[in-house]
This record gives C-alpha cells, structure tokens and sequence, in this order.
C-alpha cells in the first residue's frame, strides 16, 4: 500500500550531516600549546544541506531533511532550531550515540574559520524510507553518508527530481555520486585537490569527465565559475562586512538552488547565490545571518561593490 505522502510534493529534499556548531571568536587564531581569551561563543546548528533547508525556507520554499541525530541535548537542540525554521524533520531518524557536533575558531577582523568535526553516527541506506517521501523537485546531498546518498540520488532520478551536490573538502570519495547529479556545486578547495588543479575552468574541464551535468566551482571572495551547455560564466563575489565565513557556501548553494527553482539562468542563479552569501557572511554562524528573500532582493537593488 503506497503511502499518502506520494501524493504530496516538496521544492527541495536534502540528505546531510547535522552538527550543533560551537564558534569562538578569537583575536587571532592560537598556536599549538597556547591558551587564548574568547571574544565570544555562537551556539547554532549547522550542517550544508540542514542550512540549505534553512534557507530555502526562508526564501519562501517547502524542505524536508533527512539526517541522523542521538537521542542527546545537542541533537534535540538542533532539531528545535530547524523546527523554529519550519523544515520538514519527519524523517530525521534517532540513533543510538552521539549527535554531529563540531568547534570551531572564528577569527576576528577577517572572519575566517576553522572547524573540527566529531561524528559517531550517520545514515545508512536501509534507513531510507523511500516509499514515505513526498515527491521533491531538488534533491540536494552533501556525500558525507555516500551510500544512502547513491541510494537517493537514483530514487531522485526515477522520480524526476534534479540532483544538486554539495562538496566543500577532500574527504571521503564522493565521486561514485557524481554520475547521477545534476548539478554539481563545489568548493576549490575540493575542486582544485580532486582534479590536481589550480584554476577553476581547468577543474570543470577535468570534473566534466565524472559529471554529466552542470558544474560550479566556487572560490570565496575570487567569485565562483559555471559551466552549463559548453559556455563558461564567471560571477565576482560581493563585498560586504565579513564577520564570519562559516556556511558562506551553504548559503551560496541555498541561493543557487532557489534560481533552479525559478528557472533562473546561470547568470542569475550565479549572483543570487553570491548575494545570499555575502548577507550571511554578515552574521555570526552559519544560520543566523541566512537571508529573506526581500533582504536579497534589495541588497541586488543596492548595486553592491564587488571584489573584482
């Protein structure tokens, strides 16, 4: 018997990690052995696609998540905070551990961060529940569970959803992923160590052997590059008040997704994804500083400088 979700549809359905995230301002970051001050502490939950679903939901579009959390403080706190933001956490599955946690300097004046990840669970494909999601327009995954994430990745494409990708680092091989994704959206930092490149177009050209669809390469304040239907774009990132660059890429990918979703070009999708960006690089963590969609309409409006 089919479940009366099947009936129902979602904009976007993301699968990724879901740590609460600890973020200490510091002057400067601290040598190895020395004790430093605090400037101050950020509690947020965190998490690539958790923030996407964040986002998106604040641009005016339905999410649902899929993640594994304990039974502990820091997996019902995070599931309070992104049910404050009305994400779908119906099929959040409970496990026995502990939650994703991750700490983290940020460094005051530049903004820049550094994180350290814990994790002790994750999903696996058998707790994927495919019968019971509603039809997604996007799915968006993040590769840190692999196999569930091939496993939806398939499903999407039976259903008709287009796959969208997000890689920040050199890890795990994601790549098995990449055959199934539509668009595939990652950090140079991954981008340049995967291919054993130093520019984003020579990336592209060598992950285009992997993957068959669109490729974005993104590259903090040097902007981010497209590539769809053999034409190169390039989109310079804005200049704004950089208070801290933890989840600038997540925010990037919300943006980037809501223009899929409105059918936007690759001009478009590439701004709108620097324009949400650059406003949540305005805030401390990697959530509170996640846009409306009338906060990203007006910062466009605004003609913002650039970095180059």
């Amino acid at each position: 018997m089919k479940n009366s979700l099947k009936s129902n549809s979602v904009d976007c359905l993301g699968l990724g990690i879901m740590p609460l995230d600890l973020l200490f301002v510091v002057d400067k970051f601290p040598s190895p052995g020395s004790k430093i001050n605090g400037k101050s502490l950020t509690i947020q939950g965190g998490g690539p696609v958790p923030n996407v679903m964040v986002g998106l939901k604040r641009l005016g579009h339905s999410t649902s998540l899929i993640t594994a959390v304990a039974d502990d403080y820091p997996g019902q706190l995070g599931l309070e905070e992104i049910n404050n933001d009305k994400v779908d956490t119906r099929f959040v599955v409970t496990k026995k551990g502990t939650s994703d946690t991750a700490a983290g300097f940020v460094e005051s004046g530049s903004g820049q961060r550094t994180l350290v990840l814990n994790r002790t669970i994750n999903v696996k494909p058998a707790d994927l529940k495919l019968s019971q999601y509603p039809i997604p327009k996007i799915v968006h995954l993040d590769g840190r569970d692999i196999k569930a994430s091939i496993k939806l990745a398939r499903w999407a494409k039976s259903v008709g959803a287009i796959v969208t990708f997000d890689i920040g680092s050199m890890r795990n091989d994601v790549s098995p992923v990449f055959e199934y994704v539509d668009h595939l959206i990652v950090a140079d930092v991954y981008a340049f160590g995967f291919t054993k490149t130093k520019s984003a177009r020579a990336a592209i050209k060598k992950l285009a052997n992997y993957c068959p669809g669109t490729i974005v390469v993104t590259e903090g304040i040097k902007g981010s590059t497209g590539f769809e239907n053999s034409f190169f774009t390039k989109q310079a990132a804005f200049k704004v008040n950089n208070v801290d660059a933890t989840g600038a890429g997540d925010a990037f990918h919300t943006g980037y997704i809501y223009g899929l979703l409105h059918k936007f070009d690759m001009r478009s999708r590439l701004e709108f994804g620097s324009a949400v960006a650059a406003l949540k690089c305005t805030k401390m963590g990697a959530r509170a500083g996640i846009p409306k969609l009338a906060a990203v309409n007006k910062f466009l409006r605004s003609a913002p400088p650039t970095y180059a």
